[in-house]
């Protein structure tokens, strides 16, 4: 069953270090197999909750450069052995599905060895008015959702093979567990019915326990499945590895970052943070008219036919621009896009006498040891550059660096040739410095007519706003649409923030502040059902914002440090921020640039939507558990007043795991200012002026509060919000931002000193402003806890939202109450000084509201 590795390559691996060792000697893990098997494959650790250990394949061409000819024959020979199982009828009519990313290449090769078969890959890139044809989901991965998109709507259809029917051809690198595969097989059985199945893999790893599974499947599904490896074995893995593994990983992050140098400051010199790019070749390939660059969206045998005569020429325009005598090329392609690469790289490794080897970069993050018993031994970090659907986040080049390569041909779509491929932190750049020459190839990314325009919208109705139509969450409703970002939504730069919301932008939402207050206080309708009209800022408001903001900047910067660095020390490296819309996205968005500027990492920041009685909303969680590690999300918010979130966070949390079966959350939330001691990280525990909460939208990226409502947000929607547009004339959200980020470099030290106080000191919360609260309610006559809103930021919230009644100020504030005293003056509330308030101020709420409680000018008026 199995084949035997060339024999180029077995010199190659003779007398050098299995890469595995490494991972087997600390963990325990043993590779069962023979010989043959240590040279396809090495091992790795990977940050994933469900598996620690990679496979790392040798002739895959994804995490090891490899030569072209080696990667491609592996493919085409097992292509050959399939149609040697089908035999030549049913290899002409079979169809091969690759899996996205890894086995793009692979699967293409598998179709070229087959012959004439017609093939398609799974992707991660939706692509606008292509009709998805399916989908499943990869549980293991480190992005699970597949989409199938062909151009021919009948390419999966078993009638192709007329009688006998299309076999299907699934291609993996490795079989593992075999769950993937046969969840593929599961869904598309249910949608194109057909009789036989083949499973390819370089490597058969199933277990004794998983392999007598494919013919219970088979039997099932009433359909023959046939299963061919290049070689087969097994991974024994000790008991707790999947826990160790974390830990180890855990410990090798924290060691490489403390060994990383300082990055620069805004304000200092030793480095500055603008790199002058360096410079690059681009070379026009001249890619036939009309081939795809893979097979997204399908590859046939007529597209083959057009390829196969133009490699020769495109491999010359390659040798050209490399000059003279290069010893030493890698051909680097990009994440999906490997079959182009590949065989442009077999082209050139016929027409030149260089040493040619292929690889390409990936999404998947893997821990790198220099060290020869292991298979990932440097890696490349850089930013995605295809403008993903899942929105911005780090890519990865493996063995490049270290490599000793003369030359770099680094072959992309032109959808992926974008300012961020070339720029400071770009991949063109982060290349250079490990090659004396780096060359760009582009593919022309290949669209289906008629792609681009997308299929007419439902219509608007008064109550729901016009969306677009969505054909893959109408056939699929558990694939939860990717963050929403700017421009589009909000105005923020699109890597600042993912929303995970949805846009309900044109539906009435607004409505008199005197009209919701009573219907809430009433119990006829939730606060998140409906939106207060946008405060619109007096000059004289604005004015007080910018000076407010002047003094304080500094002090946010600090508390914005404080807050990173406790974060990033307590909860690993790299955590994902999930801010609470929307309070906390302007925090995470900060929060996201100090460890930029000071650690040179770039950590993934999105908001989502909570809602004080409804809980968080389960979908984003669902959504961020596909995504990311649960125990990486560190959930932040502005700041605290009696605890009300925090305690809803912790109960929400508790909910979900408990009814959707995924655990992990640590339903803490890291804030900005923490004066009524709910949590554990902070920035400050002192109640004092954050300008974030003087405005609405406005200073916080044009979005409104998030909101809930069951006409509009249905169980498989994210919960909704508003972006303002009309507002941008009046939007501070980037002044805000930038203000403050300048501030970064000059409380360096503070945060440092103050952070090493915090860590060693007992940071466990006190809850002294629900005790606070508790009292003044009562004393206040108000006997309701929700209608008492401590600190600063809540006060603002009940001035420019509810119906204040007045508002408690602690004896001597300062300058931290100017904005509340102006808009208490604005609407006639009044302002009482008392003495041992543990908050700045106290906003409190019309306890006995009804649109009554107004004087005609709406302005408030004493309880009777």
């Amino acid at each position: 069953m199995s084949g035997r590795v060339v024999t180029g390559q077995r010199k190659e691996a003779a007398n050098v270090v299995w890469s595995g060792s490494w991972v087997a000697e600390r963990l325990g893990v043993e590779l069962v197999g023979d010989g043959e098997l240590r040279e396809l494959l090495g091992l790795a650790l990977r940050r994933n909750p469900k598996r620690a250990h990679l496979l790392v394949s040798n002739v895959l061409g994804k995490h090891v450069p490899q030569r072209p000819s080696v990667v491609y024959g592996a493919g085409v020979e097992l292509g050959r052995r399939v149609r040697e199982l089908l035999g030549e009828d049913g290899a002409r009519h079979a169809v091969v599905l690759g899996y996205a990313e890894t086995a793009t290449g692979l699967g293409h090769a598998v179709a070229d060895g087959l012959g004439p078969a017609a093939y398609l890959h799974s992707t991660r890139r939706p692509v606008e008015g292509v009709a998805r044809a399916g989908g499943f989901e990869e549980s293991h991965s480190h992005a699970t959702s597949h989409l199938l998109l062909p151009e021919d709507p009948d390419l999966l259809a078993a009638e192709r093979g007329g009688e006998a029917g299309a076999a299907l051809v699934l291609v993996d690198d490795e079989f593992s567990t075999g769950n993937t595969v046969l969840n593929t097989i599961r869904a598309l059985h249910e949608r194109y019915p057909r009789k036989r199945y083949v499973i390819v893999a370089l490597v058969d790893m199933r277990s004794p326990a998983d392999q007598g599974r494919l013919a219970e499947f088979a039997e099932e599904i009433g359909a023959r499945v046939d299963l061919v490896a290049r070689n087969t074995g097994t991974v024994r893995l000790p008991e707790g590895v999947l826990e160790k593994g974390q830990a180890l990983v855990a410990e090798q992050e924290a060691a490489q970052a403390a060994a990383q140098p300082r990055v620069g400051w805004p304000g200092e010199r030793p480095e500055p943070l603008c790199i002058l790019p360096r410079p690059h070749t681009r070379i026009d390939l001249q890619w036939p008219a009309g081939v795809p660059d893979g097979g997204r969206h399908g590859f046939t045998a007529a597209h083959r036919a057009l390829l196969e005569p133009a490699l020769p020429a495109m491999a010359d325009r390659i040798a050209a621009a490399l000059g003279e005598h290069p010893r030493k090329v890698l051909v680097l392609g990009f994440e999906e896009l490997m079959y182009a690469p590949l065989r442009l790289g077999t082209a050139l490794e016929e027409r030149t006498g260089a040493e040619v080897r292929y690889s390409t970069t990936t999404r998947s993050p893997v821990l790198a040891v220099d060290d020869p018993g292991y298979a990932i031994r440097t890696r490349l970090v850089f930013p995605a550059h295809d403008d993903p659907a899942d929105g911005p986040g780090d890519r990865y080049a493996y063995n490049v660096a270290g490599g000793d390569f003369d030359a770099v041909v680094l072959v992309v779509d032109s959808t992926a040739d974008t300012h961020a491929l070339h720029g400071p932190r770009g991949l063109v750049q982060q290349l250079a410095p490990h090659t004396a020459h780096v060359l760009l190839a582009v593919v022309p990314s290949y669209v289906p007519p008629g792609a681009t325009a997308a299929e007419p919208s439902p219509p608007h109705t008064p109550h729901r706003p016009h969306r677009p139509h969505r054909p893959h969450r109408q056939e699929e409703p558990f694939m939860l649409p990717e963050p929403l970002r700017g421009p589009a939504f909000s105005s923020y730069a699109p890597d600042e923030v993912g929303w995970l919301l949805q846009d309900l932008s044109d539906a009435e939402l607004e409505a008199p502040t005197e009209e919701r207050e009573e219907a809430i206080q009433s119990g006829g309708a939730h606060y998140a059902e409906s939106l207060p009209v946008e405060y619109q800022p007096s000059e004289e408001y604005q004015d007080l914002f910018k000076a407010a903001l002047d003094l304080s900047a500094a002090r946010i910067a600090r508390a914005v440090g404080t807050v990173t660095e406790t974060v990033l020390a307590e909860r690993g490296p790299r955590p994902v921020l999930v801010s609470l819309a929307r309070a906390g996205t302007p925090v995470g968005v900060l929060m996201r640039r100090w460890a930029r500027l000071r650690h040179g990492v770039e950590l993934p920041h999105y908001a989502v939507s909570i809602v004080r009685g409804r809980g968080i909303d389960a979908n984003a969680l669902r959504w961020l558990a596909a995504h990311h590690n649960p125990a990486d999300i560190v959930f932040v918010d502005g700041w605290t007043g009696k605890g009300a979130i925090t305690r809803e966070l912790a109960a929400a949390i508790a909910e979900f795991e408990e009814s959707d079966g995924t655990e992990g959350f640590n339903p803490e939330i890291a804030v900005l200012a923490d004066p009524g001691g709910c949590v554990r990280t902070y920035g400050t525990r002192e109640d004092f002026l954050i300008p974030s909460a003087c405005l609405n939208s406005t200073v916080s990226g044009l979005i409104s509060r998030t909101v809930l409502r069951s006409d509009l947000v249905g169980p498989d929607d994210f919960h909704g919000a508003k972006f303002y547009r009309e507002l941008a004339g009046s939007d501070v959200s980037g002044h805000f931002l930038d203000t403050v980020t300048d501030r970064f470099g000059e409380v360096a030290d503070a945060v440092d000193a103050e952070v090493e106080e915090l860590l060693a000191a007992d940071r466990a919360p006190t809850w002294e402003g629900w005790a606070a609260v508790e009292r003044i309610s009562e004393e206040q006559g108000i006997h309701d806890v929700n209608l008492v809103k401590p600190g600063v930021g809540e006060t603002t919230r009940v001035l420019l939202r509810r119906v204040p009644w007045k508002i408690l100020a602690k004896r001597g504030a300062g300058t931290d109450l100017e904005h509340i005293r102006l808009l208490a003056q604005q609407r006639g509330v009044p302002v009482e000084e008392v003495d041992e308030l543990p908050y700045t101020c106290v906003g409190l709420i019309h306890p006995k509201y009804t649109r009554g409680a107004t004087g005609a000018d709406g302005k408030a008026v004493d309880s009777k």
